[in-house]
């Protein structure tokens, strides 16, 4: 057929190409890979030869089928649509790009939907379409669950494709459906526990129930079984009678539900009477009627009643049906009938029956008593007549035969009823016992301890109408004895008239009086009638009073003869007297000084005193108490850190509304020895005679309290066998006769009263040899006496030195000059508020010790001063508390040392001042007080000055240190010192410096080695010096004008407890200490104006007082030399 004309080899057509035989003409042409570019029309030309022009062309049209890839559902695919049935909804469907054009289908449920439309669009090319198809759908009930399913079919397709959706709907329940347990519908009885069932099927949502009754809600739970579409709710309830009538109903219904579904029914309650009554009491007397009804409460149906008396029934005197509660009954019955005494103890029954209520009886019993009276009634106990002694115990018994109701025994005293105590704590005389029974007796006992009022008294037992009676004769005592006085406020020379009187006793008795065990007579009064039956007696006696029979007691003793028994009553007599002191008053106190005393007051008044006022010294002792006293309550005076100076009588005054009393109270205060004159040294010629003299301040003083030691080393040298001891008051000698050389040295003189410490004093026996001389002992001494010391020249090292053929040695003895303080200066306010003011000023000299400040301070026209410690010491400046507001004040500032205190400047260290008023604001004080001299005003004469000082310096020296001798020292004592001092040369000098002295003078410094004073200054160990500070100084009133004295009008030496500004003499020196308050003895209170504070004359302790004297202080402090 020849060659075709192209050649689908060609490389434009890779995808082409023929197949076949072309010997057999066979030409095929195979496309691979088809895709839409290849749907044409085809043709295979064929020649019948190669040359010849005709060609045969056969045509083939390609078609190109695409099928569709997906399917678009609306609503979506794959997801759950809610429909409600009976309602339609539109469904659509679209393909993809397909070709041809595909065909879509409907299914609902399985069934084909008919009313579809469907359109065929160009699809996204050429030659390709697009089916999109709609469907209205209107869901059944059956359809819930069920897919809708679009199914799309084309010729490229082996197996159509579907998408689809689940279908949703919902639609209302079934009817609800109630089951009865019972045959008949709504039939129940009161009690029975009702269970309902209340069930709707199908439903999309699943039903809700609810019960209701009476239209009104009672339960709204209910399940749903899902799997079968069902709801169920039970209702469980008890039947009541109150429920007959009710209609219970069942609701169902759901969110589409166009109406709610009900079924419900009616209860008809059958119910018994809750309650049988009988009305009408079942007691009554023997051959009476009595008369009852009974009534039940509703019950449906009605109910028939009938009476029984034990096993006989009785016929009703009339019946009636009432309506009742709840659709009910109500029946009732009456019931007259005679009792008898046999028909007591039954049992009276009503009873209530009917068909509907076969299995049940309802009743109602009471049980008849019948009333009868006892048969006999009497009394057992003591025989009539008999005497009966009170507080004996006796038992009475009723006794009774029968009687319904049990009788009931009362017992009666004089007609009224026999009671027990009811309080507990009242005496239980009369027990009541419980009525007993045996068999048919019954019994009472009464068991009472007799008593006055039993005496002749009538008991009754009482049983109904039925009664016994019994009397008791009863010997009592006085039931009371009574004192009667004609008068309440007794004086010492009062009469009292005192009648004894026995209210009532049987039999008679004896009255008799005493006083503190003296028999008294008195007046007998005639006897007379007196309650219980009894008798009564009187009897009276006149007394004559005395303070002496205050608080005793007047006894009346009443005595029965037959009973042999006494009563006793007293009459306690109180007699006002003023204050007697009793003769145990003690009139002298023993202290110890810096101890304490108690002054005890015994004292007798009646009244009890109203006030103890203590003087002393002509001044009243604050009642309120002081810092160092205080008066107690009983009106003893207590005194603590007691001193010398309380020494003396005190008054104690005393009070009451009747009078006043005196008595004086001597306080006796021990205290320790002081040395107060010891001649040191004692010069005497070998073979004459001299007394060492040592003359003691103490309390007591005792003959044997003196003792004499002599100082040495060895045994012998220590005997005082050939001296003789003297004592004489407060005077010891140690006398020496036909003096020895021997017998030269140091003597202690020791001074022991029993009151710690003893007291010790040193002397040197001297005999007229030279001044250095070799003692027994081998201790060789030397004395320089230095006169008119001067602080400008011989305060200084001095050097002794010791010299013998085999060589030298020396020491170092440094002169050191102490004094007591200056008194501060320039005092000045720095500050003043309503309660205080503050200080400052300017330290003097120390006096070479530490010293402290004092303040002293009193408030204008207010007696007495105060005193203030500065704390720190050595502070310069202070804050005085404790004043009042608008207030003038007078202040001064002490300083003080170890020994002593720096009196009280005219200048400089005493100030005036006004503390501020409340309203006035505190800070710098409104003015300045001067406190210090002017300039203009304190430039003296230099000159006059100077000799005056001179002068008393001088004075003071010829007749203080007319020059010191030195005698042997101890061995011990000697090395001690030379130790001591050679460890301070060693240390290098050591400087004084002093601003002032008051030892300054012009005169020339005159040195000596012969002894030129007959008093050396002791020599105490500095091993046990402690110098004391004087502590706060008290304030004491003194007389005014008694401001100090000067040492050379004293009588001695001065007293060793002086304190600033005040000096205690010797007594008879100056007269009494305090001013006395004179006192009218009329006047029996204090006046104001006569009491004066007293807190300083107990304020002062045994330190307040300087604690030694010049000649007491150790060597080294007191400046000589050594």
């Amino acid at each position: 057929m020849g060659s075709p004309r192209s050649r689908p080899e060609d490389p434009w057509l890779p995808r082409y190409r023929l197949e076949g035989n072309p010997t057999r003409g066979e030409f095929h042409l195979h496309i691979e890979a088809c895709d839409l570019s290849d749907d044409a029309e085809y043709e295979c030309q064929v020649g019948r030869s190669e040359t010849g022009p005709e060609l045969v062309s056969p045509r083939v049209i390609l078609s190109i089928l695409v099928p569709p890839k997906t399917l678009q559902l609306t609503p979506e695919a794959g997801s759950t649509v809610t429909w409600v049935a009976g309602q339609e909804y539109v469904v659509s469907c679209v393909s993809g790009d397909a070709k041809p054009a595909p065909d879509i289908t409907f299914l609902q449920s399985g069934q084909i939907i008919s009313d579809i439309t469907t359109d065929v669009n160009e699809g996204s090319q050429e030659k390709l379409f697009i089916t999109e198809a709609t469907a209205r759908v209107t869901p059944q009930s059956s359809d819930n669950g069920q897919l809708l399913v679009c199914e799309g079919s084309s010729p490229a397709l082996d197996i159509p494709i579907k998408v689809s959706f689940t279908m949703n709907v919902l639609f209302p329940p079934g009817p609800p459906v109630i089951e009865w347990p019972g045959l008949e519908e709504g039939h129940v009885r009161a009690g029975q526990s009702l269970e309902l069932l209340c069930m709707a099927r199908g439903g999309n949502p699943p039903a809700t129930l609810q019960w209701l009754k009476n239209g009104q809600p009672m339960s709204t739970a209910w399940g749903t079984e899902h799997t079968q579409a069902v709801a169920r709710s039970l209702l469980v309830m008890v039947i009541r009678p109150e429920d007959h009538g009710v209609r219970l109903s069942c609701e169902a219904h759901n969110s589409v539900s166009e109406e709610i579904q009900e079924r419900g029914v009616t209860l008809q309650v059958t119910f018994p009477p809750s309650a049988v009554t009988i009305l009408g009491s079942a007691s009554q007397s023997e051959n009476k009627n009595v008369t009852l009804s009974c009534i039940t409460k509703s019950s449906r149906p009605r109910v028939l009643l009938r009476w029984w008396l034990g096993w006989r029934q009785l016929l009703p005197t009339e019946e009636t049906v009432m309506d009742g509660l709840h659709g009910g009954h109500i029946s009732m019955s009456n019931l007259t009938f005679l009792v008898r005494r046999e028909d007591n103890g039954l049992t009276l029954t009503c009873e209530a029956f009917s068909e509907a209520f076969a299995k049940e009886t309802f009743k109602k019993s009471l049980t008849l008593n019948v009333r009868y009276p006892a048969q006999k009634l009497w009394i057992e106990g003591p025989p009539q007549g008999r005497p009966l002694r009170a507080g004996t115990r006796v038992k009475l018994v009723c006794l009774a035969i029968g009687g319904n109701p049990d009788p009931s025994l009362t017992w009666f005293k004089d007609a009224r009823t026999v009671t027990e105590p009811r309080l507990p704590q009242e005496p239980r005389r009369v027990q009541l016992g419980n009525l007993e029974k045996s068999g048919s007796t019954f019994s009472r006992e009464l068991v009472l301890v007799t008593g006055p009022s039993d005496n002749q008294a009538k008991f009754t037992c009482k049983a109904g109408q039925l009664s016994a009676s019994t009397q008791l004769v009863v010997q009592f005592p006085p039931t009371n004895l009574t004192i009667l006085a004609n008068a309440s406020a007794l004086r010492p020379g009062d009469a009292l008239n005192l009648t004894c009187v026995s209210i009532s006793s049987n039999p008679p008795v004896n009255l008799s009086w005493d006083k503190e065990g003296e028999k008294l007579e008195g007046v007998i009064s005639p006897l007379r009638s007196a309650p219980f039956k009894g008798s009564a007696a009187a009897r009276s006696i006149l007394l004559r009073m005395s303070s002496g029979d205050h608080g005793h007691r007047v006894t009346c003793r009443a005595h029965s003869v037959q009973l042999r028994e006494t009563v006793s009553a007293f009459y306690r007599l109180n007699v006002l007297y003023p204050p007697e002191f009793l003769g145990e008053q003690v009139l002298v106190v023993t202290a110890v000084e810096q101890g304490q005393a108690l002054l005890p007051v015994l004292v007798s008044a009646n009244p009890a005193p109203e006030a103890f006022n203590w003087t002393f010294r002509g001044y009243r002792l604050s009642p309120a108490g002081g810092p160092r006293h205080r008066i107690l309550a009983g009106g003893a005076l207590q005194l603590w850190n007691v001193t010398r100076a309380d020494d003396g009588f005190y008054q104690l005054h005393c009070q009451n509304s009747e009078g006043t009393a005196e008595a004086l109270v001597r306080l006796d205060v021990h205290y320790a020895p002081t040395i107060r004159v010891l001649q040191d040294p004692t010069e005497v010629n070998i073979g004459g005679s001299a007394d060492i003299v040592c003359t003691a301040d103490a309390n007591p003083i005792l003959p044997e309290m003196f003792s004499w030691e002599r100082l040495g080393e060895e045994e012998e040298d220590q005997s005082l066998d050939d001296m003789e001891k003297i004592s004489k008051g407060s005077t010891g000698h140690l006398r020496i006769h036909n003096a020895k050389l021997a017998q030269a040295g140091a003597y202690q003189c020791i001074v022991d009263n029993g009151v710690a410490p003893p007291a010790e004093g040193w002397s040197d026996l001297l005999s007229d040899v030279h001044r250095t001389h070799i003692p027994p002992s081998g201790i060789h001494s030397s004395l320089l006496t230095i006169a008119n010391v001067s602080a400008a020249q011989d305060y200084a090292l001095f050097t002794c030195t010791a010299t013998n053929p085999l060589g030298s040695d020396h020491t170092n003895i440094q002169l050191v000059s102490i004094s007591r303080p200056d008194p501060p200066s320039g005092l000045k306010v720095v500050s003043v508020t309503p309660y205080s003011v503050g200080l400052e000023w300017k330290p003097g000299f120390d006096g070479g010790l530490p010293q402290r400040f004092q303040i002293r301070y009193e408030a204008l026209e207010t007696p007495g001063f105060l005193y203030m410690d500065v704390l720190p010491p050595q502070a310069t400046t202070f804050t005085l508390t404790g004043l009042q507001p608008s207030t003038r004040y007078k202040i001064w500032l002490l300083a003080s040392n170890a020994l002593g205190d720096s009196g009280i400047a005219d200048k400089g260290a005493q100030i005036s001042i006004t503390t501020s008023a409340l309203d006035q604001p505190s800070g710098e004080p409104d003015y300045q007080l001067p406190t210090e001299q002017p300039a203009e005003s304190s430039e003296l004469p230099l000159m006059p000055v100077l000799f005056a000082v001179g002068g008393l310096l001088l004075l003071s020296n010829a007749s203080c240190v007319g020059g010191f001798l030195w005698q042997r020292r101890l061995r011990r004592l000697a090395e001690g010192i030379s130790e001591k001092t050679e460890a301070e040369s060693e240390e290098g000098p050591i400087r004084n410096e002093y601003e002032e002295s008051q030892w300054t003078t012009d005169l020339d410094n005159q040195s000596s080695t012969v002894s030129t004073t007959d008093v050396e200054p002791y020599y105490h160990s500095m091993k046990d010096f402690n110098p004391q500070l004087p502590p706060t100084l008290e304030e004491v009133s003194y007389p005014r004008g008694f401001t100090g004295l000067e040492e050379e009008n004293m009588a001695f030496p001065g007293h060793l407890y002086d304190e600033v500004e005040r000096l205690y003499a010797p007594s008879g020196a100056w007269g009494p200490l305090y001013d006395k308050v004179h006192m009218d003895p009329c006047d029996l209170h204090w006046s104001e104006d006569k009491y004066e504070d007293p807190r300083g004359i107990y304020d002062q302790v045994a330190g307040d007082l300087n604690p030694m004297e010049p000649d007491s202080l150790h060597f080294e402090l007191g400046g000589h030399l050594v």
